[in-house]
Formats: C-alpha cells, sequence, structure tokens
C-alpha cells in the first residue's frame, strides 16, 4: 500500500525513547519484550523498514532475506557481534550501535564490584543472612595501592583506568592495538606480563572471533594467588569451569561475572553455571550496562540516528556503511544509491543524470571494501524514468529517493 507507514519493530525491551522517536518520524512501531528466534523474526520482517535488537537477537543472511524493505538496523547497544555486518552491507542495510552510552554505567559496576570483592562484603553478607556472624578484617583490604590488570583498553577499559587512578591504584592494561595511554597507567608488553602483577583482573575485550576462549586454565595459572577476577566483556570470553576450580582451591579470591557462556534468552528460561552457590562469587544477569540513564540514552541515541538515516542519507556512526555527514538541503531531490565496490558505477549513475539532462546540485561518494554509498542532490525538474535507470544499473544493490 502506497501512503502505509514505514513500520519499525523493537525487541528485547529497548527503551521507549526509541519508539517515540520512530512515532514522532512517522513510523508505525511494535515493540516486544522478548528476543525472538531466526524462524520468529522472519515471519515478523516482510513488513519493516527497521529493526532494533539488543544483544540477544541475532541477524543472520537468512533473516535478511526475509526483510526485502530492510533499510537499517539498530543494536540498541555496544555490540554488534549478533549481526552479520557484511551480509547487512551486501543488502544495502545500514547498522548503528550505541558505542559510548552505556559506558560509564558499566564502569561504575566494576569499581563498585572491585570495592566489594576487596572488602569481603558480599560473602559477609551472604553468611549474614544465613544467621552467621563473622565481625573480622581478615581478607578485608583497600584497594589504595593495589595492582588493577586491565585486559582490553578501549572506550570502558580507558574510562576505568583514570577513574581507578583516582581511587589510588596502580594501573596496568594490556590491550593488541596501540591506545594512548592515560594518566600513569603502563602499558604491559603481553597478557602474561600483567597477570603476573596485577591484584585484580578485569576484561573489557570486544567481541572478535579471537577473543573466544582468550581466558582458561593457562592464563588463571599466570594470576597472583588470591587475586581477583572481573568479566563484564563476553561470555565465550572465559572458561568457567576453570574459574570454578581456580575458586574452589583458592588460587583465584573472588571474582565477579556479568556475561556467561550460556546466557537465558528470556527471564522465563533457568541460568545455570558452575559459578552458582558461591559466596566469593558475584554474578548479576547482563545488566552492567543496564542503568535506566544508559538505556535511555541508548534508545536516544540509536533511534536519532536511523532517522537521519532514513530521512536525510546521513550514515554517521554507522559500524557497517561508510561514514557520510550530508547537509540538509531545500528546493531539490536527494537520491541514494547503494552499489557493489566495482570500477566505473560512479561514472554509470551519473550517465544516467546526463542522459535525462537532470542538474546535479551535490554529489558525494564514500566506499568501504565491499560497497559504494553515493549521493546525489539534484533540481526539482526530473524525470520520473531516471529513477527506474537507476535501479537498473548493474550491480545495484538498494536505491531510494529520499525526498
Amino acid at each position: 500500500m502506497k501512503n502505509q507507514k514505514p513500520k519499525a519493530l523493537l525487541v528485547e525491551n529497548v527503551h521507549p525513547d526509541a519508539a517515540a522517536r520512530f512515532r514522532a518520524a512517522g513510523y508505525d512501531v511494535e515493540s516486544l519484550p522478548q528476543s525472538l528466534d531466526e524462524d520468529a523474526l522472519c515471519q515478523k520482517l516482510p513488513r519493516v523498514s527497521v529493526l532494533g535488537i539488543r544483544s540477544k537477537t541475532h541477524v543472520t543472511p537468512r533473516v535478511l532475506s526475509c526483510a526485502p524493505g530492510l533499510i537499517a538496523i539498530g543494536a540498541f547497544c555496544i555490540g554488534t557481534d549478533q549481526i552479520d555486518l557484511q551480509a547487512s552491507a551486501r543488502r544495502g542495510v545500514a547498522v548503528f550501535n550505541a558505542p559510548y552510552s552505556s559506558t560509564r554505567s558499566v564502569v561504575e559496576i566494576i569499581l563498585g564490584e572491585i570495592l566489594l570483592l576487596a572488602r569481603g562484603v558480599f560473602a559477609k553478607s551472604q553468611k549474614l543472612h544465613r544467621g552467621v556472624w563473622d565481625k573480622s578484617a581478615t581478607g578485608s583490604n583497600e584497594i589504595r595501592g593495589k595492582k588493577l590488570g586491565i585486559v582490553g583498553y578501549g572506550k570502558i577499559g580507558s574510562q576505568l583506568s583514570v577513574l581507578a587512578e583516582s581511587l589510588g591504584m596502580e594501573v596496568y592494561f594490556y590491550d593488541l592495538e596501540v591506545k594512548l595511554v592515560l594518566g600513569n597507567a603502563r602499558k604491559c608488553r603481553s597478557l602474561s606480563q600483567l597477570l603476573s602483577a596485577a591484584d585484580i583482573v578485569t576484561l573489557h575485550v570486544d567481541g572478535r572471533s579471537e577473543n573466544r576462549g582468550l581466558f582458561g586454565k593457562k592464563e588463571f595459572s599466570q594470576m597472583k594467588p588470591g587475586a581477583i577476577f572481573l568479566n563484564a566483556s563476553r561470555g565465550f570470553v572465559v572458561d568457567d569451569e576453570a574459574l570454578a576450580a581456580c575458586l574452589k582451591s583458592g588460587k583465584i579470591r573472588a571474582a565477579a561475572l556479568d556475561v556467561f557462556p550460556r546466557e537465558p534468552k528470556a527471564n522465563s528460561e533457568k541460568f545455570s553455571s558452575p559459578l552458582q552457590g558461591m559466596d566469593q562469587v558475584i554474578l548479576t544477569p547482563h545488566v552492567a550496562g543496564s542503568t535506566e540513564e544508559a538505556q535511555q540514552d541508548i534508545g536516544s541515541f540509536v533511534s536519532e540516528r536511523i532517522v537521519d538515516y532514513a530521512r536525510d542519507g546521513s550514515t554517521l556512526y554507522s559500524v557497517n556503511f561508510p561514514n557520510v555527514q550530508l547537509p540538509k538541503i531545500k528546493n531539490a531531490h536527494r537520491l541514494i544509491h547503494i552499489h557493489e565496490n566495482i570500477p566505473g558505477m560512479l561514472a554509470q549513475i551519473n550517465h544516467v543524470f546526463a542522459t535525462h539532462q537532470a542538474n546535479i546540485l551535490g554529489q558525494y561518494l564514500k566506499t568501504t571494501e565491499t560497497i559504494g554509498y553515493a549521493i546525489t542532490d539534484i533540481g526539482t525538474a526530473y524525470r520520473e524514468k531516471i529513477l527506474g535507470d537507476l535501479r537498473e544499473i548493474p550491480h545495484t544493490i538498494k536505491f531510494r529517493v529520499l525526498y
């Protein structure tokens, strides 16, 4: 139906601010509290223009094939591991996320857990709930002067570094990439160097496949006896069985984990882990970035990026498209041409404009290894056939008229 509103599908309890932003932009919005598996998602997508997900809904090539009208995906979280970014780009679907919005929330919970574990507060609280009065300073330490080892010095790791140092900690970090050192933090040449030095180790690596199984029996053996361990990065990074064994033996004094190799898809599903039932272990259900402030910021940030893309063509902060920030124009039409990145595509596009004597007011082209993103602003007087000719150019992925 020609006058039907475009549809946005938001799943996994995306913040209401996102739905409000899409409705204000003219979208028909459906919001669902749960994640969807591949079959359920495929059934929902045929008429969807915008898909909003969080970490548990996976966008596969099959899902994308079921969504012919999809123009954008919003990952209302930091990571995009759950989305096939290359397949999305090949289908002309731009992906946006919120790389900074929940950083502070994650840093705060890590700092809080470090304080609680160093003082043994969580274990003492568990005992007191069972009626055991354990008033003792044994195993209760200040974090001032302790060595904090940060594995992964990105947005979260570097901000944690600054705040931890302000509390008097000595900060060491290890990262595969060259990173700007903040404050008095010290860069380690290897992971083993960091592990042998740190009293507390916290993981903040990304979801790349190389990090799968990064931390196991070997790495735990390299840590100081009685060290504290935290993971708020990805569940598949850590061997939980090896960690549980180190906790039981006393090699690792205490731990806090927010992510797990196997996580329930919904609150109604039961959670199981070898780390359950230990007083010295804090387990949280993947909520390190889940504060009201962070979720509101994420809802606003990602929805605004998608609305800007759909309305004006701006791809700023897209993770799989060339990043282009476009000026707004009046008395013109803006045409978006997404195509395979092969030589001569811009010449073919401009040949169509020349053939139809369309007056080009402005033009932008940026490419990635796989796709080209061409934006052309033309005068208001043009022949309707020009649109069909642009769509029919060989190797065209998607073509849209914005206004």
